[in-house]
């Protein structure tokens, strides 16, 4: 009626590979926490002369390194020079070179946030006029590349070896004393401490690749290396390196422990200390993520710091326990069951850390997103509403197991593997025990008869043998009685002794046989026994579909916690739109100014929102040049298949005459000699095409002439 547990371990590895890799290779790339919200020059404008510096604004200080700022000129070349400067708070500098002639520039930036994301981007600004340019002005993000995976990788097994050391410790300690014996549970605590140490120690590694290069050689740089143990992300890994000491320690008593014996006064006096102790160790492991990350910054860091520490002890006391149960219920061996007493004590610790998640989570969701639009309006939005469906699937499944649990604790089922070796040795003696005591008494163990085919086999065998002996030594016996006394010399007296001790010792190794295949037939039957009782096959199955989904769990946490928060990206937006010069939707300085159009567009396809913004100059009859920008809802710039521009003067008829501006860069195409026949009210029509389906037409109207 069961399965075996290697079908159920490659089933979980399965789904922990997938989830892993669709979540790594079908995400996005994640923002971080600051936002660029102005420059200067601002994205896509022509200057008249080459500015002296350039000056980007973030929505929050960020950590600048030595090429944190780059400006480079068409050919590629920088033209930036000395250390960029941030004497202003969230705005910083880079001085450029004098004389810089005419063309398109790109400035590229690399920086940190002060919750550790890094921020990378690009845009671009032209002096005297637009030129064609090598650069492409995009930057890859963090998250992108090796290095990017290995990191993301890192960061997932680092919260999935927390969550298994801490939560798997806290089961043995809390609901199931008697498992700190139990070997395949000390293994899962073990592999949980060894996974958070390595993964912790290849974070530090590729933390300095991780926020410059991205190149692989640069991982065991040791100039990278102390730069990176001297900002708040290398402290915090050194300190979780020190704390996993400690927790090192604190395992090896907690199943050290088991191997002596104590009275109940000596093993609550240890229980509660371990319980101080690994409490101590378990909240100093989860203040490492919490003072480097999304909870110090932001409103409130002095709050969500400590509520983000029961957050993550909530998470490793429930999914780490689960895991740690899931474990017990199908290796731990038949002289150590779990009870149904510890199964109800971890289904009171796992409802206790539902309401800790609930309670904590509902403030880290108010404090990260700040509005109801950002549950659908941003990724963080998005990925937090996948995270509840999950808890809520995960709470509908404990359900599920807690009556699983109350089944087994009724009155008739078996409480106890103890009880079921009773019951099996009592139908044991019933029924094998002649044929016991008969093997007993040819071998001297004394053991009661297996009352199975295997068992019965097995003694009639030795039994078998044991005769064969005996009828030998019997004959022996009887020639020796027909010999002359005079004859039966010393040298038989030793042969016949020899021969005895030789016939002790076959007996004694026979009987040792037989009770090794006595004990593994009645284990094999006791387990037999146990995973026949359908309320504990039903709760090993609830409870493998529970880790299953916290495996899911785990890994969405792991994305949200690289994702720039819903509150931070619709804040950066609003900075940005605010940091630009306000512009009416058609302003002319009557034949002697340009006319900037700013036009939002959305084709209904994915990526279909963005904004188009024309400068037409000098906006009056005759030819005039136009450059038309394309940037996505968060400011960036944006690539479009197909954009083409149409000019109309309906009061005399005339038009739409056809423009179609020629790509500078990135989100940047011009036109040059847009002929204007005659002065009035032209109504400027884009089609914006982002798909081979997705097409939309936008327009507003502007005074020309």
């Amino acid at each position: 009626m069961t399965q075996t547990i290697a079908p159920r371990v490659r089933i979980l590895v399965l789904l922990f590979l997938a989830v892993t890799g669709a979540l790594l290779a079908g995400a996005a790339p994640a923002s971080a926490h600051a936002a660029l919200t102005g420059s200067d020059p601002r994205q896509g404008t022509v200057v008249d002369k080459a500015p002296a510096q350039v000056s980007l604004t973030f929505s929050e200080p960020v950590a600048v390194s030595d090429d944190a700022l780059r400006v480079l000129d068409p050919k590629g070349e920088r033209v930036d020079k000395g250390d960029p400067d941030g004497a202003s708070g969230t705005t910083y500098t880079v001085q450029l070179l004098s004389g810089l002639p005419d063309g398109t520039y790109t400035v590229t930036y690399q920086v940190v946030s002060a919750d550790s994301h890094p921020v990378a981007g690009a845009f671009t600004f032209s002096v005297g006029a637009p030129s064609e340019t090598s650069v492409e002005a995009s930057a890859q993000s963090p998250d992108d590349g090796l290095i990017g995976s290995l990191y993301g990788t890192g960061r997932y097994l680092s919260y999935a070896g927390f969550a298994v050391m801490v939560g798997g410790a806290a089961f043995v300690l809390a609901c199931w004393r008697p498992g700190s014996g139990v070997r395949a549970v000390q293994r899962l605590v073990v592999s949980g401490w060894l996974t958070l140490t390595a993964a912790t120690l290849a974070l530090l590694l590729l933390r300095g690749s991780y926020t410059s290069s991205g190149k692989i050689g640069d991982v065991f740089d040791l100039t990278l290396l102390s730069e990176v143990l001297q900002t708040k992300t290398g402290a915090a890994l050194v300190s979780r390196l020190l704390l996993l000491a400690a927790a090192a320690l604190f395992i090896a008593v907690l199943f050290g422990s088991a191997q002596y014996q104590r009275d109940d006064e000596e093993k609550r006096d240890l229980s509660f200390g371990l319980a101080v102790g690994g409490t101590v160790v378990a909240a100093g492991l989860a203040a490492s993520w919490a003072m480097s990350e999304h909870a110090s910054q932001g409103i409130q860091p002095g709050l969500a710091m400590p509520v983000d520490v029961v957050h993550l002890l909530a998470v490793a006391a429930w999914l780490g326990g689960l895991t740690a149960l899931l474990v017990a219920l199908y290796r731990a061996p038949a002289d150590t069951p779990v009870d149904t007493a510890a199964v109800q004590r971890f289904s009171r610790l796992a409802f206790g850390s539902v309401v800790a998640l609930v309670v904590t989570g509902i403030y880290q969701s108010w404090r990260q997103l700040g509005s109801w639009s950002a549950f659908t309006d941003t990724r963080y939005g998005q990925l937090l509403l996948v995270k509840i469906g999950l808890v809520v699937a995960m709470v509908g499944i404990a359900y599920a197991s807690r009556r699983w649990t109350a089944r087994l604790a009724e009155p008739g089922a078996p409480v106890t593997l103890r009880e079921e070796q009773k019951e099996t040795a009592a139908a044991m003696s019933a029924t094998g025990g002649g044929a016991g005591q008969e093997s007993a008494g040819a071998t001297g163990t004394g053991k009661a008869g297996a009352g199975t085919e295997t068992t019965a086999a097995a003694s009639a065998s030795v039994s078998a043998a044991s005769a064969d002996t005996d009828t030998d030594t019997d004959t022996d016996t009887d020639t020796e009685r027909e010999k002359p006394a005079a004859v039966t010399g010393p040298a038989e007296v030793r042969s016949e002794e020899s021969g005895a001790g030789a016939k002790a010792g076959g007996d004694s190794t026979r009987a040792a046989q037989l009770a090794r295949q006595r004990a593994a037939v009645a284990t094999a039957r006791q387990k037999r026994l146990r995973d026949a009782d359908p309320n504990r096959f039903g709760l090993r199955r609830s409870v493998l579909a529970e880790a299953g989904t916290a495996v899911v769990l785990l890994a969405i946490t792991t994305v949200l916690t690289q994702t720039e928060p819903g509150r931070t990206e619709q804040e950066a937006e609003r900075a940005a739109s605010s940091s630009a010069p306000s512009l009416p939707s058609a302003s002319s300085a009557q034949g002697t100014g340009a006319v900037t159009l700013n036009m939002p567009f959305d084709t209904g396809g994915k990526n279909g929102k963005g904004v188009v913004t024309i400068d037409l100059d000098p906006a009056r009859v005759g030819g005039n040049d136009m450059h038309v920008y394309v940037e996505r809802t968060d400011g960036k710039a944006f690539d479009v298949p197909e954009l083409k521009v149409a000019l109309t003067l309906s009061t005399k008829d005339i038009g739409p005459l056809p423009v179609v501006p020629d790509r500078l860069a990135t989100g940047h195409l011009s036109a040059s000699g847009v002929q204007i026949p005659m002065a009035g009210d032209w109504t400027v029509e884009v089609t914006v095409r982002t798909s081979d389906i997705d097409q939309v037409t936008v327009s507003k109207n502007a005074q020309i002439g």
